[in-house]
């Protein structure tokens, strides 16, 4: 059974998406969406944990959340796929059950 983890806190102001990582499974899928696409960027304090997953877990951030704060997609953590809203329904489908990171 894989689950859809979506996390939409900053991890620069919770640790919800090293929670998040640490309890992932192989073959499970994280999406980051509203505050939390700011755990894609590469370059940062978390983008060498977030980076290492990318193997085990498939990584997606939210494309209009991206969009919505002004940051460039080129700076995302290579690894980590972008999809627009049809793209999340389908990520919901596809998986057992979806997880809320609060």
């Amino acid at each position: 059974m894989s689950t859809l983890h979506t996390v939409n806190k900053s991890p620069f102001e919770t640790r919800t998406l090293e929670s998040c990582l640490a309890h992932c499974r192989p073959g499970d899928a994280v999406l980051m969406i509203e505050d939390g696409v700011y755990g894609a960027l590469s370059g940062t304090a978390l983008s060498d944990r977030v980076a290492a997953k990318a193997g085990a877990v498939k990584l997606y951030v939210l494309t209009p959340d991206i969009a919505a704060r002004g940051l460039p997609e080129d700076r995302m953590i290579a690894g980590v796929t972008g999809v627009d809203y049809r793209g999340f329904v389908d990520l919901v489908a596809e998986h057992d059950r979806t997880q809320a990171w609060l």
